[in-house]
């Protein structure tokens, strides 16, 4: 089945971790994630294959130390996925958006496709910039969607729900955003894997099936599992999972966050929680994560965060070449609306380069020393794992 974790995953995990501290690939404070349900999420995209899975997230990380030119935790202080000054011209060119969460806590990603006019974006937005935002906008997940959801739920939530609405969506449109739409899953994928736990397709027009038919080899079949695909009658489907009140209104829903300008910019969700005062704070050094501590959602006051190690700086020069990966290119997806037919990447092909559990403390603590927070998330560091491999070979050279 989909998703089912072997029995022996404990084993498995201990050795992939174990693999990536000995190699150098993992480091306390990367931005990456250190969890475990980090690491877990790149052995399930790889069936747990411990060879594949190391180079996944070898890959990984070279590409979050490379892209763009400057690494993606530089990118993300440079453009804040929430507020940068085009937002407003690409949620009219290109509508996509995190929105509340569903029922289980997932937090809901809404794309409306009938709304893209790439035409009129690069009239006033070059396709450079374009692809930036959307690579801080994978990253936000991870980073700070995720984490938010989870102290929400009062549970791990390691995935979100797309909503992809096609009203208005029709072939011709979708030729000429294709190659870009394409490259967005392969990063969606490759660098940010098993981040989605339900993809619904609503509003599908006729003759999708054309589309879908040349969608499908872009996205794992873990993922295409995961996918529902509804015409005009969805609303029924979707409520079963999401609230009328979390729920928009153009599907739906009840929701219309007026007070903010509409849903589509309200970033209406527990991850905007005093969030200009820990994007600032994070910005100052002042925290190690821009993400949501423990605590922080039932308190007005920013709890303490030692500050954090960037990936890019811990990556060795000799680490950032995969063995089978060229250079991750820095210009953004073609739009030509040639319709290319270049395969996807196989689970042991390396895919084409062009997206944590966030530490704390209890409510109403300032600070917290490394030692607790390592404690109360009740984690293995990657120094434990050394210590333990140390304290081992001693043992074995006293026998």
């Amino acid at each position: 089945m989909p998703g089912m974790v072997p029995k022996d995953k404990q084993a498995i995990l201990d050795e992939f971790r174990q693999g990536l501290v000995n190699e150098g690939l993992i480091h306390d404070g990367d931005t990456i994630g250190t969890d475990d349900e980090t690491l877990l999420r790149f052995l399930r995209a790889r069936n747990f294959n411990l060879k594949q899975s190391t180079l996944m997230w070898k890959n990984c990380q070279h590409w979050r130390s490379t892209v763009e030119g400057v690494g993606i935790d530089e990118l993300y202080r440079q453009i804040d996925p929430f507020d940068y000054p085009e937002r407003e011209l690409v949620f009219d060119c290109w509508p996509l958006y995190f929105h509340k969460t569903d029922k289980e806590g997932h937090p809901l990603n809404f794309h409306h496709f009938g709304g893209i006019n790439l035409d009129k974006l690069q009239k006033q937005m070059s396709l450079k910039r374009f692809w930036q935002t959307v690579i801080v906008n994978c990253e936000a997940l991870p980073r700070e969607v995720l984490p938010a959801a989870s102290e929400a739920a009062g549970k791990p939530i390691n995935g979100t729900f797309v909503v992809v609405d096609l009203s208005g969506f029709g072939i011709s449109q979708f030729w000429q955003v294709k190659d870009f739409s394409r490259s967005s899953f392969q990063v969606s994928q490759d660098y940010f894997p098993e981040t989605v736990a339900r993809l619904a397709i609503v509003n599908a027009p006729r003759g999708f099936s054309t589309i879908w038919n040349v969608m499908k080899p872009w996205i794992a079949k873990e993922t295409a599992s995961k996918v529902t695909i509804h015409g005009s009658d969805y609303k029924s489907k979707l409520l079963e999972l999401i609230d009328e009140e979390a729920l928009p209104e153009k599907l739906g829903g009840k929701c219309t966050c007026t007070e903010h300008g509409g849903c589509m910019k309200s970033n209406a969700g527990p991850w905007m929680h005093n969030r200009g005062q820990r994007r600032e704070a994070w910005l100052k050094g002042e925290r190690s994560t821009i993400a949501i501590l423990p605590g922080e959602l039932s308190s007005d006051v920013l709890l303490h965060a030692p500050a954090e190690k960037s990936s890019e700086a811990e990556v060795e020069p000799e680490q950032q070449k995969s063995e089978a990966e060229s250079s991750a290119p820095t210009d953004p997806p073609s739009t030509s609306v040639s319709a290319s037919t270049s395969e996807t990447s196989s689970e042991e092909d390396e895919p084409i380069a062009t997206p944590p559990v966030s530490e704390g403390d209890l409510a109403g603590q300032r600070s917290i020393s490394n030692e607790a927070l390592e404690k109360s998330l009740g984690r293995i560091t990657v120094q434990d794992v050394r210590e333990e491999a140390q304290t081992r070979q001693v043992e074995i050279a006293a026998v």
